[in-house]
């Protein structure tokens, strides 16, 4: 079997992470079984769809590194396929058409509620050998019904729910096609993965309901159905389904925020998913090991701080080069020259052990790429007293005679605390004030390799 999968997310709104689980397990299974994946814009809901929609989820995808073999597919330029599938089911006795108004229909509904049974569409219009219909009215444009079996299971066997038994007694006839002819979702999937030969579809437990009547169809189209995975859903940090309207973020938040993608692959991954007690791992690591049969069966929650901790952990090993690159923008916005003062990857390489976000060694950054620091006197006899005056002197004329690198500045520190007899915090916070007005920078002898050893003394000397 060549496997196929597929994402088929609908452009009504913003896509969360949530919604990228849902498009990064049916991905990592084809590139697994070296198969193909699709992505389709289910977007028949003409209302509510919108291209920034779509926009916001193509990005979102090449972001992480999703790569199509096929798509986008739009359901929209599909229409006169599905009408063609219509046409064939009406013909062969697999759909009728219904005329039952929308008032009929609410009061039917409201007469099953009062008498405490299920509200289902009672088959009125369906045609049965020997069966006398009501008299067509007049001014109604019919929808089309599919003719669903009568009695006895649909039973599939879920790939992460294990099988799943519906009576068909529990299923009324779908509506297929509203009356102005446009399909419905339910038709529409089923069309699409016939034609598509979609062979496993992987999505959220939210479409359990939806399988048994797209079973149904499939089967009566003459199609196999595929191999159905359904996803436990993603709860918020508070327990609540994640969506919008509960605070998930969008990915364009998580990039605006200074999120690698790589972190966020590797956090989504792991939501619903486990590889023994693997927790920080390549993409490449991920496809090698993934499998259906390691998708958990309980819902997954989202965890704030986990993703800030991965995401920490993907700058540290970051290549400071490649790192920088993702930073500048970051930099530029907060108006940082990253061409003019020291060289910028040896900056981003100096506050990348410490940082959780990009944004964050943007912020850091600054120190390095701000004019330098003119501290009134009051301000300077708070941070450097009288006393440590001669020690910055001596400090500045061995310095001087250094060489350029960690280990020389490191040295040059120790014998100013040997010679004076000090520890180094008497040495290092007047030292940091001096250079950047501030006290807390990272490592003192670090950041004089990054400012560079000229820009350092000429500073330190404007103070003593």
């Amino acid at each position: 079997m060549h496997i196929r999968t597929r994402f088929a997310p609908s452009p009504t709104g913003f896509i969360h992470l949530g919604n990228l689980r849902s498009a990064l397990y049916p991905w990592a299974f084809a590139r697994h079984n070296k198969g193909d994946f699709i992505l389709r814009i289910e977007d028949t809901d003409l209302e509510r769809s919108t291209q920034e929609a779509v926009d916001v989820i193509i990005e979102g995808m090449s972001w992480l590194g999703l790569d199509l073999d096929e798509g986008p597919i739009y359901q929209m330029q599909r229409i006169d396929r599905y009408r063609e599938v219509v046409k064939h089911m009406l013909d062969a006795g697999l759909a009728y058409p219904c005329y039952m108004s929308e008032e009929e229909l609410n009061k039917l509904r409201d007469e099953q509620m009062t008498n405490k049974e299920k509200p289902r569409y009672n088959g009125l219009w369906r045609p049965e050998p020997g069966k006398a219909l009501p008299p067509i009215p007049e001014g109604i444009l019919p929808v089309i019904r599919f003719k669903n079996p009568i009695g006895g299971s649909v039973i599939w066997n879920d790939a992460v729910k294990g099988t799943i038994e519906i009576s068909n007694d529990e299923l009324d006839d779908l509506v297929i096609a509203r009356p102005d002819g446009t399909p419905t979702y339910n038709f529409c999937v089923v069309v699409d993965d016939l034609d598509m030969n979609i062979t496993h579809v992987i999505r959220g437990d939210d479409h359990v309901n939806n399988t048994p009547r797209q079973i149904n169809i499939m089967k009566a189209l003459g199609g196999a159905p595929p191999v159905y995975a359904h996803l436990p859903t993603v709860l918020n940090d508070s327990g609540e389904k994640m969506s919008k309207r509960n605070g998930a973020m969008s990915v364009r938040d998580y990039q605006k925020a200074g999120y690698l993608p790589e972190a966020i692959l590797n956090y989504l991954a792991r939501l619903g998913w486990s590889h023994g007690d693997a927790e920080v791992f390549t993409k490449e690591q991920f496809v090698d090991w993934f499998d259906l049969e390691s998708l958990g069966r309980s819902p997954a929650q989202h965890n704030p701080e986990k993703l800030l901790w991965l995401n920490h952990q993907y700058i540290q090993q970051a290549d400071p080069e490649k790192l920088a690159l993702a930073v500048k923008p970051f930099a530029h916005a907060l108006g940082i020259d990253t061409e003019s003062g020291p060289h910028f990857v040896q900056v981003v390489g100096l506050l990348k052990d410490r940082a959780n976000t990009l944004i964050e060694i943007a912020e850091g950054a600054k120190l390095f790429y701000l004019p330098p620091p003119n501290p009134s006197a009051e301000q300077l006899a708070e941070n450097i007293p009288q006393a440590i005056i001669p020690v910055l002197k001596d400090f500045i004329r061995v310095l001087d005679s250094s060489e350029q690198s960690k280990e020389a500045y490191g040295a040059a520190f120790k014998q100013i605390l040997a010679q004076h007899q000090i520890k180094m915090p008497a040495l290092a916070m007047p030292v940091r004030y001096a250079l950047f007005a501030t006290t807390q920078t990272p490592a003192i002898d670090s950041v004089l390799v990054v400012l560079g050893k000229d820009e350092a003394i000429k500073r330190l000397s404007k103070v003593v």
